[in-house]
């Protein structure tokens, strides 16, 4: 069978015309000259080297549509009928709600949790929501890469950004909700350290945690975005992008005068860390007033994957965060979403094997963070389980930011008066048809009910997934999940059982 999909997509709206497919080539068997031009192909004729990337981008998600031949579904969950660790609690006392579920990382600066999981890089669609719902939840969650390219009033002087007020309305939408747990931190490429983005952020609007981004699972070369025309050109180059073509190179000029000239890009530059400049950068970060430091890694070679965690070990960076394939993203390569790296439970196998090698070797450890296609609570707790302990947190991308948008769709049409079917049993209000809203004036008191539902919504999924893991957690006898282990794990296949092997 093929595991890669045909040449139907949701990131072109791309569809194959014959329900008769080849498997290899992802085209119809039969593919005829009188075709109306549906499938990716016929777009890629008319559109060229655009459909590289998703055509569907917008006020949407897209992520790998490839059916990987290994995920958790590989698994079913252990279960137990006697004793009780990690509570001093007695069997008969002992119910799901004791399960805790708090975690704690930092190698100097402490960071508190309430749940295993954060909330990885991202800055679009509804975002205030998202990032408002992490500190109601008491998690974690990171501003995504190039930031900048969305404030509008973003200024400039020498090279260097000298305002950047998107910063102050991202902090403002965490801020007033933060409660002790979590942090908000401020993920940074190569064009990001370029134009001075971290010292502005630390030292002008009060970041004190900064990601050094190397990759992610969906994006493992920096973007390549087309330029609508030559002026946009010059004005990208002019705040500090690289742009393929040159616009300021006497052919492509002439050319342009010409009206001949070839399409435009910006171009994310590449990270050219090394063991030596990325001690440097860090320990500039941290003269600063950056508290806590941490990574952002994809599925590279393995040998990278190393090299990065020994980096990490060497800085004494607070955490990691290892994204796998079959995750999403904003705007990646289409093929790339579907078709490099490690999936996601391989790339936490590697890891962990790479821990438990350099604990070995004495060296300090940073938590580690896994995500890529996680959406539900089964999923967080065999994650957990399969990480042996090196594994602390889980990140929830996509799911959290569909929460962030349901719950801010589904609120309004509550308040205009038009109650989804679904959700007429519960009631008319919002008072009424939110249920975990209790649990949230229970911690802000009655102005809870005030908060936009966007962010409700995500505090009330993430609350969902912290009682699933307590449930699973109860049912294997540990009420402290850094006491999940491979032991907590059934294997259901062969390809099941070689992960849980271990070197």
């Amino acid at each position: 069978m093929s595991y890669s999909p045909t040449l139907s997509s949701g990131f072109t709206t791309g569809r194959n015309s014959s329900r008769f497919i080849s498997p290899i080539s992802g085209m119809c068997s039969l593919c005829s000259s009188d075709c109306n031009g549906t499938c990716e192909i016929a777009l890629a004729a008319v559109l060229g080297a655009r459909t590289v990337y998703p055509i569907t981008t917008g006020s949407n998600q897209i992520a790998s549509e490839k059916n990987y031949p290994v995920d958790y579904s590989h698994f079913n969950i252990n279960g137990r009928v006697f004793g009780a660790e990690g509570t001093e609690k007695s069997v008969e006392e002992l119910t799901v709600f004791d399960v805790n579920l708090n975690t704690e990382y930092g190698a100097k600066n402490k960071v508190k949790m309430t749940l295993p999981v954060i909330l990885p890089a991202l800055i679009k669609l509804n975002w205030k929501d998202y990032f408002g719902g992490a500190a109601m939840a008491g998690v974690s969650c990171v501003i995504g890469e190039d930031a900048r390219n969305n404030d509008p009033n973003l200024v400039m002087c020498n090279g260097k950004i000298t305002e950047f007020p998107l910063l102050k309305e991202i902090m403002d939408s965490y801020a007033p909700f933060y409660r002790g747990y979590g942090q908000l931190i401020l993920q940074c490429n190569a064009d990001d350290n370029l134009l001075g983005v971290p010292e502005i952020a630390i030292k002008k609007y009060g970041y004190k945690a900064m990601e050094i981004k190397f990759g992610q699972g969906a994006k493992g070369v920096q973007p390549l975005k087309r330029l609508k025309n030559y002026e946009m050109a010059l004005e990208k180059q002019a705040q500090g992008c690289v742009v393929y073509p040159d616009p300021l190179n006497p052919k492509i000029k002439e050319a342009h005068e010409n009206a001949v000239c070839p399409s435009f890009y910006s171009c994310g530059r590449f990270p050219d860390w090394t063991e030596e400049n990325i001690k440097i950068h860090i320990e500039n970060l941290r003269e600063m007033g950056a508290e806590n430091i941490y990574f952002k890694m994809a599925g590279y070679d393995e040998a990278d994957v190393e090299r990065v965690l020994r980096m990490a070990c060497a800085n004494e960076v607070d955490m990691v965060t290892f994204d796998g394939a079959g995750g999403g993203s904003g705007y990646s390569p289409s093929k790339m979403m579907n078709e490099w790296s490690y999936p996601t439970i391989v790339l936490e196998k590697k890891v962990v094997e790479i821990c438990k090698k350099l604990k070995k070797e004495g060296l300090f450890l940073p938590a580690i963070s896994i995500t890529g296609g996680f959406a539900s609570e089964d999923q967080v707790f065999k994650a957990l389980a399969l990480g042996e302990g090196y594994i602390t947190s889980v990140g929830l991308c996509r799911a959290a930011m569909a929460a962030a948008m349901t719950g801010q769709s589904i609120g309004e049409k509550i308040k205009a008066g038009k109650v989804p079917e679904q959700f007429q049993s519960f009631g008319t209000t919002v008072e009424e048809i939110f249920s975990d809203l209790p649990d949230l004036c229970a911690i802000y008191g009655k102005q809870a009910e005030r908060f936009s539902t966007g962010a409700i919504g995500v505090f009330s999924y993430l609350n969902k997934i912290g009682f699933g893991v307590q449930h699973f957690a109860a049912l294997n006898r540990k009420f402290d999940i850094s006491l999940l282990n491979c032991d907590d794990l059934i294997p259901l296949t062969i390809e099941g059982e070689k992960i849980l092997q271990y070197k």
